[in-house]
């Protein structure tokens, strides 16, 4: 390890409101950023472990509900994104138009500080939700493809049983290194790799609920979905199933981050609006596909996760790359949600402490046969600490489902529905009462309610759960 950099403290991240994300400690930032680049942060943010529970989330609604709130969800993800994508330049009446390169900036631009820090409480629960979500998903795939090569070795009616703890911290130690990565800017290889994981898993659990439905002859399922002993027992799964669906496209907290990444010109949102369009059209349909024939392949008996339903039997090899590809795209889809906290902490502490050596010196680090690997005490030491309590957690509470639902249900409507819309209308000076305001007030309270229903019933299968 070599002294100060260049004898002098580096900062992590210089922020004001109109350059926080044009400079950067080694000079100003240069944007590489394309649709293409976008397109592959989006998918790796919207396509996450919430497309292995779809099959499930189908099965409690039933043949027409369920694949129309796929189609609902969906929808609502591409409008509220077009909302999203002009607000990323704020009017400045000194500076010019201001970048807004988070969600809470834009909140803080448009709604003001007290809405930036109740914004600002949803987006971190969130991000920090989507690292215990990944965490546990991961290990339910890494225990998969164990416990089909124990089969296939030892005969199908060998005890095959592992748990997932030391799965998750494997995970974990993975997440400490990739978390070294500076910044979002610095990992456009990391969510192309894991976008291509994705669609790859995603295509061979849809192939497989195919060849399922097609050997057994028959469409399985029901028009009114799973049936159930009581009204009340049939209410929580319905809920529940909407809070996963809800889940699997909440990924508009990223947007701004993916946006501030791209060249201009065109404009940036021209070019995340098109991102967003594609990305949400390609991933509602694969959602579509794999949610429907594993319905029809699996019927009543369809599983949380899509990929643990078809046995460990053969083809077990196409299952366990399957599951390899769900874990290497979770790695990717880890930091895609990471980062941007990281981001913000760190820029917080540095705001607080400017001249602390140990939050501010940047050190250099070569190893023969390796790259210059530049490091910083407040980066190892802060977010080590943060995988590891997003793994203590998982290593408590590992219900798939449950955690899906409950992630989903609860970040739904504030940070998919409540800010965005707001932020349209002072945009727009859209005034009271008028028919536009009508509509997204409605629009707001519709969602409003769906997300309490999904919440009470995702949190009532968590306890049951935890309990049993």
């Amino acid at each position: 390890m070599s002294g100060k950099e260049d004898e002098q403290a580096i900062p992590l991240l210089l922020d004001t409101p109109s350059s926080s994300s044009s400079v950067q400690p080694n000079g100003p930032l240069i944007r590489t950023g394309t649709v293409w680049t976008a397109i592959a942060h989006v998918v790796t943010g919207v396509i996450g472990s919430g497309v292995l529970s779809l099959a499930w989330s189908v099965a409690q609604l039933g043949w027409i509900a369920g694949p129309l709130c796929i189609m609902v969800f969906g929808v609502i993800a591409v409008v509220v994104s077009y909302l999203l994508c002009d607000c990323y330049r704020s009017p400045d009446p000194q500076f010019g138009p201001a970048r807004n390169p988070s969600y809470t900036a834009a909140v803080k631009s448009y709604l003001g500080e007290k809405s930036m820090w109740v914004c600002g409480a949803f987006v971190q629960e969130s991000y920090y939700g989507y690292g215990i979500a990944y965490t546990i998903t991961a290990a339910i795939s890494m225990r998969a493809i164990q416990k089909s090569d124990c089969y296939h070795k030892e005969g199908h009616n060998a005890p095959c049983e592992y748990g997932d703890s030391l799965y998750m911290l494997l995970f974990g130690a993975v997440q400490v290194f990739l978390s070294q990565i500076r910044d979002f800017h610095n990992m456009a290889w990391l969510s192309i790799i894991a976008a291509i994981m994705s669609f790859s898993y995603s295509s061979i659990g849809l192939g497989l609920g195919l060849a399922k439905t097609i050997g057994d002859g028959k469409i399985k399922g029901d028009i009114y979905g799973v049936s159930k002993t009581t009204v009340v027992e049939k209410i929580w799964v319905v809920a529940q199933a909407i809070g996963d669906i809800a889940f699997a496209f909440t990924y508009n907290i990223i947007l701004l981050e993916i946006e501030d990444t791209l060249k201009s010109p065109p404009p940036e949102n021209q070019t995340m609006k098109k991102a967003s369009a594609a990305a949400i059209l390609l991933t509602t349909t694969l959602y579509l596909c794999c949610a429907c024939f594993g319905y029809a392949a699996f019927g009543d008996q369809t599983p949380g996760n899509l990929l643990t339903g078809f046995g460990f039997y053969e083809p077990y090899w196409l299952v366990d790359f399957a599951n390899a590809c769900v874990v290497l795209h979770l790695i990717g889809g880890y930091q895609v949600y990471s980062q941007p906290l990281f981001a913000e902490a760190e820029r917080w502490i540095t705001k607080k402490l400017p001249d602390n050596e140990f939050v501010n010196n940047v050190y250099t680090i070569k190893l023969p046969m390796l790259p210059v690997f530049k490091l910083n005490l407040l980066r190892l030491c802060f977010r080590t600490t943060y995988v590891a309590s997003t793994t203590g957690i998982a290593l408590l509470f590992p219900y798939f489902n449950d955690v899906l639902g409950v992630l989903g249900a609860l970040n739904f409507w504030p940070l998919a529905i409540y800010f965005p819309v707001d932020m349209y209308l002072r945009q727009g000076n859209i005034r009271a009462w008028t028919r536009m305001w009508v509509v997204l007030q409605a629009f707001r309270a519709v969602c409003l309610v769906v997300t309490i229903v999904a919440f009470v019933g995702s949190m009532e299968g968590l306890i049951t759960s935890k309990l049993s």
